[in-house]
């Protein structure tokens, strides 16, 4: 930065100073006087789904609802659908707990559902925590460990 506070006046250029943020939007870059806000954090999608499956499973239990099929047509989601939401309620509940803690930030999210969803179907929550912790870190997976990824 160039400070232009000399104490006489030169007729030649004026040096102004301030400072100047580079933000990206998309593939264009430019500069704005004021710093762009923080991150944009907001809850993961796998944890609102998974949120959805608990409310889905206490309305059952309490009887609100009759079953998934009913639940289905008010939703108007197949019932299809409805077991892949209820399916992630087989995660062990400690990976539940991690999983409703996570944001995506600035849109992007942790990993997908689908890939929630394989982790679930595992029966050992031993090996569900093993599975989980590849997506939220796939440095950790066996492959990359063996240097075969």
């Amino acid at each position: 930065m160039i400070n232009s506070s000399s104490s006489s006046r030169s007729p030649g250029p004026r040096v102004v100073t301030r400072q100047l943020h580079r933000v990206q939007r998309g593939h264009g870059k430019r500069f704005v006087p004021e710093p762009p806000p923080g991150p944009v954090r907001r809850p993961a999608r796998v944890a609102v789904m998974l949120a959805l499956a608990h409310k889905i499973q206490q309305a059952i239990d309490s009887g609100t609802v009759r079953d998934r099929a009913e639940v289905a047509r008010r939703l108007g989601f197949t019932r299809a659908r409805v077991t892949h939401l209820m399916d992630l309620t087989l995660l062990a509940p400690d990976l539940q707990e991690r999983v409703l803690d996570l944001e995506a930030i600035d849109g992007a999210e942790p990993f997908s559902e689908r890939e929630l969803r394989r982790t679930a179907r595992e029966r050992s929550w031993e090996k569900q925590r093993n599975l989980l912790q590849i997506l939220v870190d796939p440095s950790r997976s066996p492959l990359v460990l063996a240097g075969k990824a």
